[in-house]
């Protein structure tokens, strides 16, 4: 696989750039997107309230943006940016879709994938932490508006 001339860095302030507009609509901000040979095939971001869908994370929708891309169900060779810890579901899905990589920003202590142990495929390189402080300043952001 050709390397990047980007960093993870760079993916993820795309991945965030997905997250302030699901910000914008409401939505529990958080993007992603998912990148083959340093290009970017994918982009997503929470839509579970506008498509009245518990399924459409932000995760999902770029791994099935991705999978018609490519016309294929198999995404071996790409790499999941998103902006926080994926969930169960998104974690199993990141397994079936068989991605080489998952780079999340801020940790999710409540629902995370982590603390229900190995959800993603068994060869998939994880990479926590990616711009954490500016993923994790987002959703504190949206969840202090709420309360208000």
């Amino acid at each position: 696989m050709p390397l990047s001339i980007y960093s993870d860095d760079h993916y993820m302030r795309e991945a965030l750039k997905q997250a302030r507009y699901a910000f914008d609509e409401e939505e529990i901000p958080i993007g992603a997107v998912v990148v083959l040979d340093g290009q970017i095939i994918a982009r997503a971001y929470n839509q579970t309230e506008k498509l009245r869908d518990v399924t459409a994370h932000a995760e999902m929708l770029a791994l099935t943006a991705a999978a018609n891309h490519l016309g294929n169900k198999y995404l071996t060779d790409c790499t999941l940016y998103v902006t926080v810890e994926p969930c169960v579901m998104c974690a199993g899905a990141t397994a079936w879709a068989q991605l080489r990589r998952v780079v999340y920003g801020a940790e999710e202590p409540k629902f995370g994938y982590r603390r229900h142990g190995q959800l993603l495929h068994p060869k998939a390189e994880v990479v926590p932490g990616v711009l954490a402080e500016e993923c994790g300043s987002l959703m504190r952001e949206f969840f202090a508006r709420k309360r208000k």
